[in-house]
């Protein structure tokens, strides 16, 4: 059985698209999958009684403005020269995340975030906007009729619900997190040590 990291993945984070891609090759480096685990990180933050950073730490001088700065050299570590803050964050993921679980369904989810993300943290769609979706959708190789249709399914509402709870009930409270094995990595900083885990796998 091929070694993995797992990534709970919400569109929403900033921080999980600066983890995805240097995850991306790292796991090739160590010959391991990525498994992708679609949740909800405004449930997470229901659930755990979490908030995001720039909201909770908003009065805690000097907090914030050091956070940006570490994203900022993490930002020119990796060399993420298409990176822009998305002018509608934070917004509302659900669409986008039951989107994700549809294609993940059909063993897509990669080629989905793939295309996506950049839509997201590059070119500052408006992923508020349900119709500007489904016109990105119109454009990928994905049936955005197909899809729309899809993501009214109880079911698979209900398995978003459920991932995002087994989520928070292994531990996770905010957004990125990995797991490789049993063992829990949150951050992007941690990639180092995902690396290591993967190794000694």
């Amino acid at each position: 059985m091929q070694k993995s990291a797992e990534f709970l993945f919400d569109f929403v984070s900033p921080n999980v698209y600066l983890a995805y891609y240097p995850l991306k090759q790292l796991a090739a480096r160590h010959g391991a999958g990525i498994i992708i685990t679609p949740v909800f990180l405004g449930g997470m933050h229901r659930l755990t009684g979490n908030a995001p950073p720039f909201l909770r730490d908003a009065g805690v001088k000097g907090k914030n403005a050091y956070a940006m700065l570490e994203m900022d050299r993490f930002i020119a570590r990796h060399g993420f020269d298409k990176f822009a803050m998305n002018p509608h964050f934070p917004f509302n993921s659900i669409q986008l995340q039951r989107l994700l679980m549809a294609a993940k369904e059909d063993r897509r989810e990669v080629e989905f975030i793939d295309f996506l993300l950049p839509h997201v943290w590059e070119r500052g769609a408006n992923m508020t906007d349900p119709e500007v979706v489904m016109a990105l959708l119109d454009q990928s190789p994905f049936d955005s009729a197909e899809m729309a249709a899809r993501i009214q399914s109880p079911d698979l509402k209900q398995q978003l619900v459920d991932n995002t709870a087994c989520a928070v009930d292994r531990g996770a409270f905010g957004l990125p997190t990995f797991f490789v094995g049993g063992e829990m990595f949150f951050g992007k900083e941690r990639l180092a040590q995902v690396g290591r885990a993967l190794a000694a796998a």
